[in-house]
């Protein structure tokens, strides 16, 4: 059962990601690169954070202050990768033909850098779970919350997803000057980061809401990319 719940639980949490990657991104080795570099920015806010987190040692036991100060450090980076984005346009332009549109397309580049971000956030806040999980079990000890490492992958999958449409309403609201889109980033992110803390308490009390946010926040990204329920039909026919 410990296999069946790993294997599950990765499937649950990186499922969605990896087919995004499969189909929207692998064929382009552009996209793939810019991916890596948004991941790898990502990693450097982890670093900033942990040395905070390993300097200033009376604040280890207020989790709150940690969750705040990681949060600003994610999306400063995540507006780094923007500006060096748009830098890199042009260069980019010139290095391949093939991907023109991509790169023109500014919401597809803020896409994949956010599905960067996200994957690489979903993989630090549950692969030591998900390893785990796999057991060995003890006997004797008292049992947790059965739905752990299920509420888990969902948080992960959650997260994945949000960091993706957060860097698509980011990035427009840096083009257009848009605070409130801005604000919305990042005071959504950390009302997500401080709901996980629900998590040992009740599940769904951390899961629904997130999951709500996320559905708003996804039909955001889309208005903002141009979407409407016009475009929604039109994809939906046969025609």
């Amino acid at each position: 059962m410990t296999v069946a719940d790993f294997f599950g639980c990765t499937f649950l949490a990186f499922g969605p990601p990896f087919a995004m990657f499969v189909f929207t991104i692998a064929h382009d080795p552009i996209r793939i690169i810019i991916l890596i570099a948004a991941a790898f920015f990502w990693l450097v806010s982890l670093l900033l954070s942990s040395t905070i987190w390993f300097a200033l040692v009376p604040i280890r036991n207020y989790l709150e202050f940690a969750i705040f100060y990681t949060v600003i450090f994610q999306e400063v980076f995540r507006f780094v990768i923007y500006k060096i984005l748009r830098k890199a346009q042009n260069g980019l332009k010139k290095i391949t033909d093939n991907s023109a549109t991509f790169i023109e397309n500014k919401h597809i580049l803020a896409y994949v850098s956010g599905l960067g971000f996200g994957i690489m956030s979903g993989a630090f806040s549950v692969i030591n779970i998900l390893a785990d999980s796999v057991g060995p079990g003890t006997m004797g000890l008292k049992s947790g919350n059965e739905m752990f490492f299920l509420t888990s992958s969902c948080i992960s999958l959650c997260f994945i997803l949000l960091n993706t449409f957060w860097s698509v309403i980011f990035f427009n609201a840096c083009d257009n000057r848009n605070l409130i889109h801005s604000g919305f980033v990042v005071c959504s992110h950390l009302l997500a980061s401080y709901l996980t803390l629900l998590n040992g308490v009740s599940s769904w009390g951390c899961i629904v809401p997130l999951y709500l946010i996320l559905i708003f926040t996804g039909c955001l990204a889309f208005k903002v990319v141009g979407g409407s329920i016009a475009s929604i039909k039109s994809c939906l026919s046969f025609k």
